[in-house]
C-alpha cells in the first residue's frame, strides 16, 4: 500500500517523549504484540478489531473501531516504516479525521529507550470536526499519550 499523502498546510504536530529502562527488543515485541493496540486505548474508551492485516510493525493495515460510549468511529490505518530505523508510522486512510499520521520513533539512549510519539493531525470541518476537536486533540490527546506512555512503561520496563 504505502500510501501517505502529504500533510495538509493546516495540520499541527503534536509530541510526546519519555525515556524508559528497557531494550529496543522488548519496545519493539510490545508494540508487534496483537492486544498493544486494546492496551493502550485509555478508558473510557472500547477499541474493537475488525481486522488485522499486518504483516509485520511497519507492513499492513489495520480496521478497528474506537467506541467512545455509544458512538462509534471506525479507523482503518496502515502501518509503515518511520522516519527512523526503529520507528513506524500508521497513517488513517479512512477516518473520523481529515489527517492523521502517527510515528513512534525507538531511540536508544544510556538510560534506556526514548520513546516519541508524534501525531499529525488535521480536522474535517463541519460537526464531525468540531466533535474530533473535542475527542482527539487539546487535554484529551495529552491524556492518551499520558496513559499510552504510562501503559508502555509498564509492559517494557526490565
Amino acid at each position: 500500500m504505502a500510501s501517505t499523502a502529504p500533510a495538509p498546510t493546516h495540520a499541527r504536530v503534536y509530541e510526546k517523549s519519555t525515556v524508559m529502562k528497557t531494550t529496543m527488543e522488548r519496545m519493539h515485541a510490545f508494540h508487534e504484540a496483537p492486544k498493544a493496540l486494546s492496551q493502550l486505548t485509555p478508558p473510557p474508551i472500547f477499541m474493537q478489531l475488525l481486522v488485522d492485516r499486518r504483516t509485520s510493525i511497519t507492513e499492513g493495515d489495520l480496521e478497528f473501531i474506537l467506541w467512545l460510549g455509544p458512538i462509534p468511529f471506525r479507523w482503518h490505518v496502515e502501518h509503515q516504516p518511520g522516519p527512523t530505523p526503529t520507528s513506524f508510522a500508521d497513517f488513517m486512510l479512512s477516518g473520523p479525521m481529515a489527517y492523521w499520521r502517527h510515528e513512534h520513533i525507538f531511540e536508544q539512549e544510556d538510560a534506556g529507550i526514548r520513546l516519541t510519539d508524534r501525531v499529525t493531525l488535521a480536522h474535517k470541518p463541519g460537526l464531525l470536526g468540531l466533535f474530533t476537536r473535542l475527542m482527539f486533540d487539546g487535554l484529551p490527546l495529552r491524556f492518551l499519550f499520558f496513559y499510552r506512555h504510562l501503559r508502555t512503561r509498564l509492559a517494557v520496563s526490565k
